[in-house]
């Protein structure tokens, strides 16, 4: 079977997307020959984003952060604004990315898990405060709260644990698909990773670049760029 005729029998479709889902928006994904994690830098990207560096030296991670992991500039892509679009259709039951990037939302995406959080959302870790990405990468040093506390991003840093309530949220839309679309997506972080493990539905598909540990599992395998697949599919 093609993918379109999958997506037509279809009514429960999941979409779990990562970082090659925005790379056609202009956002540099991870572990590509060109990723972010290649790039060359006094400190490796995985210890900067790190819960340990982030309260250890604040003012380094936010020189990074706010350098490499705000492109407030990016518009949703073509995958992005197809997935918008099934979800309308009543077609797509969730998305569950592990993105921070916010393009679902921006697409117009309702039902959105995103399992490692939002440059969107930031929080005073002292009153609570809500603060929007703008403000963040408007400033020029450590961001301060109006009460003086540390401003924290709503992003899952290495060391800290996924969000309990999106997890489950996650776990319950997977679980219930008839279809599971795997997009962009090395397959090598976890617990994220795992979670396409409870698919028990009728079609698995994989869009990617290169090889994962899924390809074998799954009834369809492609080897494209996400934006260009869902560009080409008919609501």
């Amino acid at each position: 079977m093609t993918l379109q005729e999958m997506i037509n029998e279809s009514c429960r479709i999941v979409f779990f997307g990562g970082a090659g889902v925005s790379t056609e928006s202009g956002i540099p994904d991870f572990r590509s020959e060109d990723g972010l994690y290649h790039q060359k830098y006094s400190v490796p990207p995985e210890t900067i984003l790190s819960d340990g560096y982030f309260y250890g030296h604040t003012k380094e991670f936010y020189r990074f952060y706010r350098d490499k992991m705000l492109p407030l500039w990016a518009k949703p892509n073509a995958a992005h604004l197809k997935l918008a679009e099934l979800e309308r259709a009543g077609k797509l039951l969730a998305v569950v990315t592990q993105n921070i990037d916010g393009l679902h939302q921006a697409a117009g995406s309702k039902r959105v898990y995103e399992l490692h959080g939002s440059v969107h959302r930031n929080t005073c870790l002292t009153c609570g405060k809500k603060y929007t990405a703008e403000e963040i990468a408007e400033g020029k040093d450590v961001p301060r709260c109006t009460c003086g506390g540390l401003i924290k991003p709503d992003v899952v840093l290495y060391g800290e644990p996924l969000d309990g309530a999106t997890v489950e949220g996650a776990i319950e839309a997977i679980s219930s698909a008839d279809m599971l679309i795997v997009a962009g997506t090395s397959l090598t972080v976890y617990p994220a990773a795992g979670f396409v493990n409870l698919f028990r539905g009728k079609h698995l598909v994989l869009i990617n670049r290169s090889a994962t540990p899924l390809d074998d599992m799954c009834e369809l395998v492609i080897r494209e760029n996400v934006g260009k697949v869902f560009s080409e599919i008919v609501v």
